[in-house]
């Protein structure tokens, strides 16, 4: 049966969103070395030549797929903020450490963030975009919390051991060493 309505076809910002979030499963998946611009394409159930018309090169597909997280992140962040309790630094830094612990829940948010450091140590453009990131969430993080620079510092190196404690699975270690690197760190 023909429909009588016109196809609507998506404008090259859908797709490119499209392809976005799907190269986020293949990224966390298999990292920066290890996805192909054909398993994006293919999981988002387009042309390799579309994926390098959106993005030029893998480079750049990689790093849009980065920028996109540290939004989501900053969008976390900001929601957070917003809702907190109180006005405190303290308040407001520990409404957005729950909202980060919440987010990371998503493993593949997170591995993008683990595959986009290891890859900043020899790929530049990757490197640049992982600073580029940080450096927007810390001015944000600042601004919002009113934090000391130690405070500020102490929410970034307490996200980076929450990346820790969950990519190995450490909060479900019942050791010493893994209770002391878990010890008052939430989990989802």
């Amino acid at each position: 049966m023909k429909s009588d309505r016109p196809r609507q076809l998506s404008t090259a910002e859908e797709r490119r969103e499209t392809v976005l979030r799907t190269a986020i499963g293949a990224f966390a998946a298999r990292g920066y070395w290890g996805t192909t611009t054909t398993e994006v394409a293919k999981a988002a159930g387009i042309s390799q030549a579309y994926v390098y018309r959106l993005f030029p090169s893998k480079e750049l597909l990689f790093t849009a797929v980065v920028e996109y997280c540290f939004v989501q992140v900053r969008a976390a962040l900001e929601r957070a903020a917003a809702e907190a309790t109180g006005s405190s630094p303290e308040v407001v830094l520990d409404a957005m450490g729950e909202a980060y612990a919440r987010l990371i829940s998503d493993n593949d948010l997170m591995l993008i963030q683990l595959h986009a450091q290891a890859a900043a140590v020899s790929e530049p453009a990757v490197r640049e975009a992982v600073r580029q990131g940080y450096a927007r969430l810390v001015e944000y993080v600042r601004g919002a919390s009113s934090g000391t620079e130690q405070q500020v510092q102490e929410f970034f190196a307490r996200g980076m051991l929450c990346h820790l404690i969950v990519s190995m699975g450490a909060e479900a270690v019942d050791t010493p060493w893994a209770r002391t690197l878990s010890g008052g760190i939430r989990h989802y």
